[in-house]
């Protein structure tokens, strides 16, 4: 019996989408016995582009084309036709072992010219681009006002040339530009992300806790100036923190309640929180700030950790001006990620880190997935992800979220 001899023929359709019509299409292959080699398709504004690549017995590819052709013409549709020889497929096929990335692309909204200088470094690298996606819902033409962010994923297949040089010309164009970036590996670790770590100050919330401390004690100027010089790593943040603390001395510890119910909670923290309880993330609060607050987020959010400074008390209700424990400073900070991963049983590829200041960089340098949020400079030049941009919830599109898959968790009356 002579062997039946097969053909690839690449299928491609265009045209305005309309219900069953990728079925009607299917129907036809599967009369004609198709092995499917690959299919893709993309939507956007009603407009359909539908790519389908099969393997059919050489005898057959005519009457199918012509069966595919009359039913198109009728549905309304374009449709061509394109063989690949067997070569070209295999070469194709071994391609699609590469490495492959996810760069996403964030802001409060993104024009062309910021695809365009994003896209270029990814040219500059050899990067294939596989595909585009928006993450984030349609934007609203009549009321602007609800745009509040965009964010666009691309899926890059290959190997960058210089794969640290391709980090700092995104982190330039984000300062440049007012877009954010983050580029990951695409592999099982970043689908699977399960422990979620967050400084407190200025991160959580916007503020600094031990400088409204410091106001009620008339020493704001002080401790102001030790927490920027601390922030911006020009001197040891435990010698800073012992020394901000001397300040408070003799403040009353009923101060602290008025600050904790007047916290300014910063935006898109509770999306982001509701997110990440509803999907199962474990969240830890690891902060060089005071306990008494970040209990008080921790009670408010359902946290599973928190790790901070706990101030001490004397018998007149009034602080000591000292500490007790150990500090959390940016060493301990990455410790307790470690900690906390290994009792949770996830491996560190798993864990992501948020944080602004310079004793979060330690962290953010440990974990799979390290975010430096509205970031002092030093912070912004070494983290590999920044979000700067838009709100905490940005987080979530880093992690591959997108708005129409979050219902009522992910919810925005502006989305």
């Amino acid at each position: 019996m002579p062997e039946i001899k097969k053909e690839q023929i690449l299928i491609r359709i265009t045209g305005r989408d309309r219900q069953g019509l990728t079925a009607s299409i299917m129907e036809i292959l599967a009369r004609f016995d198709a092995q499917i080699l690959d299919i893709g398709q993309a939507d956007i504004h009603s407009s359909l582009s539908l790519g389908i690549l099969v393997r059919i017995d050489e005898t057959l590819s005519g009457p199918m084309m012509k069966e595919l052709l009359f039913k198109t013409t009728e549905l309304g549709v374009n449709i061509g036709f394109e063989p690949i020889g067997d070569d070209s497929y295999e070469q194709w096929a071994q391609r699609q072992g590469k490495n492959r990335y996810i760069l996403t692309v964030i802001g409060r909204s993104l024009s062309a010219q910021q695809i365009h200088k994003a896209s270029e470094v990814v040219a500059r690298q050899e990067l294939n681009i596989d595909s585009i996606k928006r993450l984030t819902g349609r934007l609203s033409i009549m009321h602007p006002e609800r745009n509040v962010r965009s964010c666009i994923e691309f899926s890059l297949r290959g190997t960058p040339v210089d794969k640290e040089a391709m980090q700092r010309d995104l982190m330039r164009l984000s300062r440049e530009t007012g877009m954010d970036f983050s580029f990951q590996k695409d592999d099982m670790y970043r689908r699977m992300r399960r422990l979620i770590c967050f400084d407190m100050d200025s991160t959580l919330i916007q503020a600094e806790c031990i400088d409204e401390l410091a106001k009620r004690a008339g020493v704001g100027d002080q401790v102001a100036a030790i927490t920027e010089s601390a922030m911006r790593g020009e001197i040891d943040f435990k010698e800073s923190f012992t020394r901000r603390v001397a300040l408070l001395k003799g403040l009353p510890v009923s101060v602290m309640q008025e600050i904790a119910e007047n916290l300014p909670i910063t935006e898109g923290t509770d999306r982001l929180m509701s997110v990440l309880k509803t999907c199962g993330y474990k969240i830890a609060i690891l902060s060089g700030g005071f306990t008494y607050f970040g209990e008080y987020l921790q009670r408010r959010y359902g946290i599973d950790y928190m790790y901070a400074n706990e101030l001490e008390v004397g018998e007149d209700g009034l602080l000591t001006g000292r500490y007790v424990g150990e500090v959390v400073d940016g060493r301990r900070k990455a410790d307790l990620l470690k900690l906390i991963a290994q009792t949770e049983k996830v491996n560190l590829a798993q864990t992501i880190a948020v944080g602004d200041g310079a004793n979060d960089l330690p962290m953010l340098l440990e974990a799979g997935l390290g975010i430096a949020f509205h970031a002092k400079p030093r912070v912004q030049k070494t983290a590999k992800q920044s979000l700067s941009t838009v709100g905490l919830d940005g987080v979530l599109y880093f992690l591959g979220f997108k708005d129409s898959h979050l219902g009522e968790q992910g919810r925005m009356d502006n989305a």
